[in-house]
């Protein structure tokens, strides 16, 4: 088990505290003891490891996820398997215990998706005592956010009859309202003192910036989670994640290939987004409104010309790139170069499912051969809508694609799953990034632990 290098350099007093916050026994007498020659470690990490770190391998964790498509907040309870990365383990690598899932609040996730653009706040109209700046607005947001995430868990606590002191950790991703690689920093919005103290249970936060730290891009940080609990080595595997955006992880049959994970393109961020400004609905069920328009091909490549299908992995995008004036804006371009055609909303929603089939496929296909034992499994929201999986199975026709279900965890919860993995390697002292997929330079132990 591989710990924390700052720990290994813990005074006597850090130690301590660190053994007083983990509810073990921590008398002066009984560190010298773990630390002195006469004991059988032989170091502070091993005598670390044999008492802070040991149980939080097998113990219950609950994973929070809100995607950028901000359509509402997901939360599981499981439990993981501590041999999950030994071939020869019998066990299930993990159990799914307790899920559920809530929209968030009308006026919460409006201010959400103001953030989520620069200046975003300045169209809000502030009701009585909110604030009027977007600093405010962001710390704002920060408790609201906090306080329905607590809410959530709370919930799946009481539905699941589950006691909190049975829990280690909450993994809450917050929610991403700026990501930019290229200035070095990712800003999620959470504050995790709340969590902590609404629930009775610790929680990580903070995941991406380490990875930021150390030259990585902070994202895709699933494909980690998918190579501990989905890699085979009889098959090169792809999982999609079908979300917001849309981001693979390429899991080699050989462990000698190395795991290879990045963002795609737009997906569900687009697609809601444009159905909500033509329809009743927050979402196309099915795919049928996208189904029943026309592709418009010419406005097919001029989206596909957006640089960033265009740059080498590894590579991450979001909002930032991929919005809705940013397609408005697309829109109007279009029409003015090209006045002679003409066509509906439906046929817009049916190029843009076609964006993100295509732009998802001719990366997946750069990785697999017809040749091989490949296969193609899709999570995420995206997973749902058939007529986006018929799109993707055409550009895809050297393997079947189908669903995570699968392989044993349902679509919708693999994220919020992978970042209750995320906190399990936290506590644990464990590498929580892929340097391969990110490009950092060295794996590290990711995430703030703030303790309840």
């Amino acid at each position: 088990m591989t710990n924390p290098a700052s720990i290994a350099d813990t005074d006597h007093n850090a130690l301590a505290d660190l053994l007083m916050n983990s509810g073990l026994d921590n008398s002066s007498d009984d560190i010298d003891d773990l630390t002195s020659d006469n004991s059988n470690y032989a170091t502070l990490t091993d005598a670390l490891e044999q008492t802070v770190f040991e149980s939080f391998d097998d113990g219950l964790y609950i994973g929070m996820m809100s995607g950028t498509s901000l359509d509402g907040m997901d939360a599981v309870l499981c439990q993981f398997n501590p041999e999950m990365s030994t071939e020869d383990s019998t066990q299930p690598p993990m159990r799914l215990l307790a899920t559920y899932s809530q929209d968030f609040p009308p006026r919460l996730r409006e201010v959400l998706l103001a953030l989520c653009q620069p200046n975003g706040v300045n169209q809000l109209v502030p009701e009585t005592d909110e604030p009027n700046s977007e600093l405010d607005w962001f710390g704002w947001a920060s408790r609201a956010y906090a306080e329905f995430a607590s809410e959530v868990v709370n919930t799946l606590l009481q539905q699941s009859n589950t006691d909190p002191e049975s829990v280690l950790a909450i993994g809450c991703h917050g929610q991403t309202v700026r990501h930019r690689p290229q200035m070095g920093f990712t800003l999620q919005l959470v504050d995790a003192n709340i969590i902590a103290e609404r629930t009775g249970i610790s929680v990580v936060s903070d995941f991406r910036r380490r990875d930021m730290a150390v030259g990585g891009q902070g994202a895709p940080l699933v494909p980690a989670f998918h190579q501990a609990l989905f890699a085979n080595p009889d098959s090169t595997r792809v999982l999609l994640n079908l979300g917001g955006i849309a981001n693979i992880t390429v899991l080699p049959a050989s462990e000698e290939i190395q795991v290879v994970g990045y963002d795609t393109g737009p997906a569900n961020l687009l697609l809601d987004a444009w159905t909500s400004l033509h329809t009743d609905n927050s979402y196309d069920a099915s795919g049928a409104w996208a189904q029943s328009g026309t592709l418009i091909e010419p406005l097919l490549q001029q989206l596909l010309a957006h640089p960033f299908f265009a740059q080498s992995h590894p590579k991450s995008t979001g909002r930032e790139d991929f919005n809705l004036t940013w397609l408005q804006d697309e829109l109007q371009a279009f029409e003015q170069a090209n006045a002679n055609i003409s066509y509906s909303a439906a046929d817009v929603q049916a190029t843009l499912t076609e964006l993100t089939a295509i732009s998802s496929s001719m990366q997946i296909n750069t990785f697999i051969s017809h040749s091989k034992n490949s296969s193609v499994y899709v999570c995420g929201g995206g997973a749902l809508n058939d007529y986006l999986m018929t799109r993707l199975q055409a550009h895809l026709p050297h393997c079947t694609v189908k669903t995570t279900e699968h392989l044993g965890l349902a679509p919708t919860w693999v994220e919020a799953v992978a970042f209750a993995w995320l906190a399990r390697q936290t506590l644990m002292g464990e590498t929580g990034n892929l340097p391969a997929v990110t490009g950092a330079n060295k794996g590290v132990v990711l995430g703030q632990v703030c303790f309840a």
